[in-house]
């Protein structure tokens, strides 16, 4: 692999011309220091649409929180939604990987023993057409929805008919406080500590991973053809999907490791920097006046 002083620049990165699938996790990797796409990665992605290269947020946001994201340029792309377990297209589910309402029942009533005891805590019921919280207090309130814009309040969250994909705990304190009291309360499912503050219970399999070989074998397109980006645990099955992966400086050292090759921090444009350098894309055109 190389080392990262070799490939912090784009000038070191290889030419991949060949590319027809580039999958990029979202917090931490494409979008910037203020979570928002950054305005320079628009005329980028036409560039890859007029080469006919699919490019695809993977995230573990919610599939309409994606949506509202790319709403400019949403026709045709692929969301990879909730950590691998729902895939969209054109509002069309590609895969998806749900839990059974007995594991949901348990890791409420978990949580909300934990929360009895102390904890600063709260679990977000991740469905398929929205999500579900039943704590609603401003602070929570306000992490929740920076991923997750259709959200409903209930008395008890599990009181839905919605399918579930995942399960998301916010621990205030950090999430490997937490991380082991929620393993503890899933038996044949899984358990991945997806940000800072995030622990998210999935089916056993379910990861951006699973998704992008599910989306490649719908697209036809190999690992040889497909490249990613990403920052964090949740990342490492997806780097491992495809053969041209690369981890952001600023990213986790495990995903540092796994990836091989390094872009620049997602705070220094790092994506965008990248696909221009490896794909050969021309500089984009200045709007007239």
């Amino acid at each position: 692999m190389p080392h990262p002083a070799d490939t912090a620049s784009p000038t070191g990165v290889p030419s991949l011309p060949h590319v027809r699938l580039v999958i990029a996790d979202m917090d931490g990797t494409l979008l910037d220091g203020a979570g928002e796409v950054p305005a320079t990665f628009w005329p980028v992605l036409q560039q890859l649409r007029d080469r006919g290269v699919l490019f695809s947020p993977a995230s573990g946001r919610q599939c309409a929180t994606l949506q509202q994201l790319f709403r400019a340029a949403s026709e045709g792309m692929v969301f990879i939604a909730e950590n691998g377990t729902y895939v969209v297209r054109d509002g069309r589910e590609v895969s998806s990987r749900t839990l059974r309402t007995a594991l949901v029942e348990a890791v409420v009533g978990g949580v909300r023993d934990l929360v009895a005891d102390g904890a600063d805590i709260g679990i977000v019921v991740c469905g398929k057409r929205s999500a579900y919280i039943e704590r609603a207090d401003d602070a929570f309130l306000a992490e929740v929805r920076r991923y997750y814009v259709a959200l409903d309040v209930l008395g008890d969250v599990t009181d839905h008919d919605d399918e579930i994909l995942k399960l998301a705990v916010f621990d205030f304190a950090g999430a490997e406080n937490t991380a082991p009291a929620v393993r503890g309360l899933v038996v044949d499912e899984q358990v991945v500590v997806s940000g800072e503050h995030w622990i998210d219970v999935m089916s056993a399999g379910a990861d951006k991973g699973a998704a992008v070989r599910d989306l490649q074998r719908e697209l036809g397109i190999t690992p040889a053809q497909t490249m990613a980006f990403g920052d964090y645990l949740n990342d490492l099955e997806l780097l491992a999907a495809c053969e041209h992966s690369f981890a952001m400086a600023n990213a986790h050292p495990e995903i540092l490791d796994a990836a091989r090759h390094v872009a620049p921090a997602n705070t220094e444009d790092g994506v965008v920097r990248v696909l221009r350098a490896a794909l050969g894309l021309p500089p984009a055109v200045p709007p007239a006046g």
